[in-house]
């Protein structure tokens, strides 16, 4: 299931969303002392980063990661880490944890191991923010890779590989599995060809052809879109 929420601009999105985060994860230290937040990366969500920033929250308590990353060096220009330390890990923010899924020079399956048991610790996500390609995949949930079917299953493992074939760099992605589970999930997507990429997908079909329809179309996942031109 999904709703769409429509912005004028893409600043009043950005305060909005991260009006909405910022009530999520302070709820969540209240009632459990720590909360978690997945992210994701490209420049779609750098204003929402700086927004979220400057936001008084229990940041000590909070962990923040990313729902897939590039296998690239935290220094490179491709690194979502690298992105995320510099728009959202700053001013008030900057005392949150960050979880790193990109540990090491090789993904290898003894690192993969390892960090799926360390993953653990800080799911289910309190908050997701989802983005999404023109091809309609999310995280790096691929549509052109052959992992597309081990990601999208019920029994994959929280974190995996993945090769994409239309994309440069070997990824690391959350599961669908696991990403399905966060207690809010926030499709984060502006400009109007996303649109009509999103109303491509809320048609329906395969979802291995459009991952995201993984989770507009699930009968008890709710997902918020937030959009703006």
């Amino acid at each position: 299931m999904y709703s769409i929420n429509e912005f004028d601009s893409r600043e009043d999105l950005d305060l909005a969303l991260a009006d909405k985060v910022a009530d999520i994860l302070t709820t969540a230290v209240k009632q459990k002392g720590k909360a978690s937040i997945a992210v994701s990366g490209g420049s779609t969500p750098k204003g929402f980063f700086a927004a979220l920033s400057n936001r008084d929250l229990p940041w000590k308590d909070i962990t923040v990661t990313l729902a897939d990353e590039r296998w690239v060096d935290i220094n490179d220009s491709a690194s979502n880490t690298k992105l995320v330390h510099e728009n959202l890990i700053q001013n008030k923010a900057v005392d949150a944890n960050f979880f790193h899924i990109k540990q090491g020079e090789a993904l290898t399956p003894e690192v993969l191991a390892d960090l799926n048991l360390a993953a653990n610790t800080i799911l289910p996500f309190d908050v997701l923010i989802l983005g999404m390609g023109e091809d309609g995949h999310t995280a790096s949930l691929f549509p052109c890779s052959e992992e597309i079917h081990a990601a999208l299953s019920r029994d994959a493992a929280p974190l995996l590989k993945v090769v994409p074939t239309t994309a440069p760099h070997d990824r690391i992605t959350f599961s669908y599995s696991y990403l399905a589970k966060s207690e809010n999930t926030i499709l984060h997507i502006c400009g109007d060809s996303k649109k009509q990429v999103l109303n491509k997908a809320i048609d329906g079909g395969d979802n291995t052809e459009m991952p995201i329809r993984a989770f507009l179309h699930h009968p008890s996942l709710q997902t918020t879109v937030y959009w703006a031109e």
